[in-house]
This record gives C-alpha cells, sequence and structure tokens, in this order.
C-alpha cells in the first residue's frame, strides 16, 4: 500500500495553481490535479469551494490488499489514473479512498520539484479511536507514539499517516518529499524568496527522523518540504512518549528549529472535512 494523494478545496483554484507550479514545484496534470517526479498519475487535487478544507486521503495498492477492506465501492475512480475500491469513514468524518494502483512514467529527479507525498497529519479529538480504527479496520501498523502524536505505517516507511491530538477533527498538514536535506534546504530558501515564511524548521524530526520545513500555503493548508524518511521492518520496537522527549526550549533533533505555532494552528483550524 502506498500514500497516493489528497483531494482538498480551495476558493480560488487558478490562484492556488499558480503557487503549486511555479512556487512550490508540482506538475500540472490538468487544472484540478498536479504530480510529483514519481510514478503517482498525481498527488494533489483542488475542488473550488466557498472555503478552505480537505475531501479525502487516497492511497493505493493491489486489488488483493483492497479488496480486505470494507467501505463505500468506488467502481471508478474520477482521477488521473483511475482505479477502483472503496472509500471508507473514519471515527471523526475522515474520508479514506483506497484505489487499486495506477502508474505514469516517472519523470527525472529535480532538487526543486517534490517526489511524491510522504505523509498526512490529522488532528483529532479522540487519537486513541483513530489509532485504533487504522489498525484494525485499514490494516495499518503502529510506529512510534508521542505525547501528542501517533505514527503509523502501510509499508516500511516510518509513517504515511499520523493522529494529532486537538480541539478540532481537521487536517493538520500534508508532507511532500524531496529528493534529499540540500534539497529541502534549497526550498525554504526558494519560498522565503517568494515571500513565504518558514513557520516551522529547518530541523530533523525525532519520530521517522526526516528533516523538514513547514510553510502556511496561500490556499489554506499546513504544507512541508521534508526528506530522508527513515524505514523499519518488523523488528521495529514501537517508542512511547517517554523515548521522545526533548530538554525544555528543544523543538527537533537538532534544537535549532523555531515555530510560529499561532498560525500554524489557524491553518489547521481552517482544513476541516468537508
Amino acid at each position: 500500500m502506498r500514500l497516493r494523494a489528497i483531494e482538498l478545496k480551495a476558493v480560488d483554484v487558478p490562484k492556488s495553481a499558480e503557487f503549486l507550479e511555479r512556487t512550490w514545484g508540482l506538475i500540472s496534470v490538468d487544472k484540478n490535479h498536479w504530480r510529483g517526479t514519481a510514478d503517482h498519475p498525481y498527488i494533489l487535487s483542488l475542488t473550488p469551494a466557498s472555503a478552505p478544507g480537505v475531501g479525502a486521503i487516497t492511497f493505493s495498492g493491489s486489488t488483493e490488499e483492497i479488496e480486505r477492506l470494507k467501505g463505500k465501492k468506488i467502481s471508478a475512480l474520477d482521477a488521473p489514473g483511475g482505479g477502483s475500491g472503496v472509500e471508507v469513514e473514519g471515527p471523526e468524518g475522515q474520508r479514506y479512498r483506497f484505489v487499486t494502483e495506477a502508474k505514469v512514467n516517472p519523470l527525472a529527479v529535480d532538487r526543486n520539484r517534490p517526489i511524491e507525498l510522504s505523509h498526512a497529519v490529522i488532528n483529532v479529538a479522540d487519537r486513541q479511536k483513530s489509532e485504533r480504527f487504522a489498525i484494525e479496520s485499514l490494516g495499518f501498523k503502529l510506529s512510534d507514539r508521542t505525547a501528542f502524536m501517533s505514527f503509523l505505517r502501510c509499508n516500511r516507511k516510518h509513517h504515511a499517516l499520523a493522529f494529532a491530538q486537538s480541539d478540532v477533527s481537521s487536517l493538520n498538514h500534508i508532507a511532500f518529499e524531496m529528493p534529499d536535506l540540500d534539497a529541502v534546504m534549497n526550498g525554504i530558501g526558494r519560498m522565503r524568496e517568494a515571500g513565504y515564511a518558514c513557520v516551522w524548521g529547518p530541523g530533523r524530526h525525532g519520530p521517522g527522523a526526516n528533516v523538514f520545513g513547514y510553510f502556511v500555503s496561500p490556499f489554506g493548508p499546513v504544507i512541508e518540504y521534508t526528506a530522508e524518511v527513515g524505514e523499519v521492518d518488523e523488528n521495529y520496537r514501537v517508542g512511547g512518549p517517554e523515548d521522545w522527549k526533548w530538554p525544555p526550549g528543544r523543538m527537533d533533533r537538532w534544537g535549532i528549529a523555531v515555530r510560529d505555532t499561532e498560525r500554524m494552528h489557524a491553518a489547521e483550524h481552517s482544513m476541516r472535512w468537508s
């Protein structure tokens, strides 16, 4: 199973498209869908709406993997790459789509362009319930648990999905995988030159050990450049809150990341399920 795409709502799709293509580095598939350089037909879609929001998170896999899941049948996904499968509703109104794998020819690696989606983090009011649902109903496996977040995987990557304890049910952020650390740092500089300040980072996370730089996008969600997400196997020991404590004032492994919590929370609260 792989994380394939995220479907979002935006007030001004053409203006959002300009940012995604000229600044963030995605590649247009059509007027509503964008891809990275990997073999996914698309990794992000935008639908016009009166307010920002999140529609669904889409995973792809084999027919056998999809058939194990119970949900509303999708006979043909109306998006680039198509695919059939199921749509499953989560405990707090989240929508997960699982469709048969579809691939397109990958493009040359470009340090200014995302490869694919790395992970999606969801704010939830009941983290334990959402974590249990993802494991028991969707087949995910727990990688780590901190005081505020649960990290889950669907393949060898440390996490494709995570739940953050919150007072709202919304999208926390979406992460775009870059080729390496240098590409993440270049991206942070490129965004700064375009007038978008980094709201958290640069830094290196604890769980997953990935490097990061977060921004508030002009069309709503918090978006992240990331690289070097760790891989785990069946022998990986699930970490708990005691394993992921930093000294006072530190917010990452390196101890250099600065975070604009107010701006991030405001953006997160705007991205409700719709």
